[in-house]
């Protein structure tokens, strides 16, 4: 566990206080230390520190007047993370900078953060195992699937690309989409169903351009430096930590690379959680602007779609196109697009 700590403009004393008294308790410590790993629920938390909802709930309100929290609901949840500067920047990080990691209590919560995220994820996994065979029927609750895949191929333009990575691949309908514009591609899943999935469905198709494999979306199986192209479809929603996600797809692109992003506008149909297994009911513009500034990237378009005449059944879809800052110069040859 590490903590960076980056410039933010001066605390004033009274606002340097009341931080640090608010951070100066074990468990509000102990909070901020987990919220640095990624946004949380009150119930992650109340999982995580074995302390009853009412007193997680009172410590979070106590960061959130700091600053040093910041709150945002989406349906019946409410997410909680690391303040954004002045609060939230080298004041905060660097206090949690200075804690040991090998500290019992810390290394616990680490460990119960990650036996909560994996409950996530497997019952991810198995909401994709049960519905891999009418995964594209899902999809029909958002616009329809026509007018995103063109605003996909528009958002991508004509030209050639030589290397693609579709993550969170299903059932390789990204793949498909784009293989008349790529040189080679990679659809990567987790999931073993899906993945069968989707070569059934590029076999059907003919591409012979593509290949998918199975890996961790937070840990890659494939190069930095790899890929023109990173496309992230309708996946991040499932995901306790997109902007984990985001760095890891960053890591990815070569000079000059772009990643396009394509998933729900915030919406509040919270069914999708029970029965779709949706982590996270859309997502706002500058979560996901603030997100790729984070990994490096510069944002270059977003743009919405909504459905015809604002029909309350179906979601509106957004599209963000970011690029990698990086000159594309001789130190960067083409990729031999090797998967581990």
């Amino acid at each position: 566990m590490s903590f960076s700590a980056p410039r933010s403009d001066p605390l004033s004393l009274d606002a340097a206080l009341a931080a640090l008294r608010a951070a100066g308790e074990p468990t509000r410590l102990r909070i901020l230390a987990l919220l640095a790993e990624g946004e949380l629920t009150v119930s992650d938390l109340t999982d995580i520190l074995g302390q009853s909802q009412p007193r997680i709930s009172r410590h979070l309100k106590l960061l959130v007047d700091a600053g040093l929290v910041e709150r945002h609901r989406e349906g019946a949840w409410a997410f909680f993370g690391l303040a954004e500067p002045p609060h939230g920047g080298s004041a905060l990080r660097a206090a949690l900078s200075i804690l040991d990691a090998s500290d019992p209590a810390l290394v616990r919560d680490r460990q119960r953060l990650a036996e909560v995220r994996t409950a996530r994820n497997e019952a991810a996994a198995r909401y994709f195992s049960a519905n891999a065979t009418r995964w594209n029927e899902v999809r029909s609750l958002q616009v329809a699937e026509a007018a995103v895949e063109r605003a996909i191929l528009e958002a991508i333009g004509e030209g050639r690309i030589e290397t693609a990575l579709d993550l969170g691949t299903g059932t390789g309908r990204m793949l498909e989409l784009l293989s008349p514009r790529v040189g080679r591609a990679v659809g990567i899943d987790s999931n073993r169903e899906m993945l069968a999935l989707a070569r059934a469905n590029l076999l059907r198709a003919g591409v012979s351009n593509a290949q998918v494999r199975q890996g961790d979306l937070f840990a890659l199986p494939v190069p930095a430096n790899s890929f023109d192209l990173v496309v992230v479809h309708q996946v991040l929603h499932f995901l306790d930590d997109g902007a984990r996600a985001i760095r890891e797809a960053a890591r990815t692109l070569r000079p000059g690379g772009r990643l396009l992003i394509v998933d729900f506008a915030p919406h509040g149909i919270e069914a999708l959680r029970e029965t779709h297994a949706h982590r996270r009911l859309g997502f706002a513009p500058e979560t996901i602007a603030a997100w790729l500034s984070s990994a490096g990237l510069d944002l270059v378009s977003q743009r919405s779609l909504p459905p015809p005449d604002q029909a309350s059944d179906k979601l509106t879809v957004s599209l963000w196109l970011a690029r990698d800052p990086r000159v594309v110069s001789d130190a960067f040859p083409p990729s031999s697009l090797e998967v581990a």
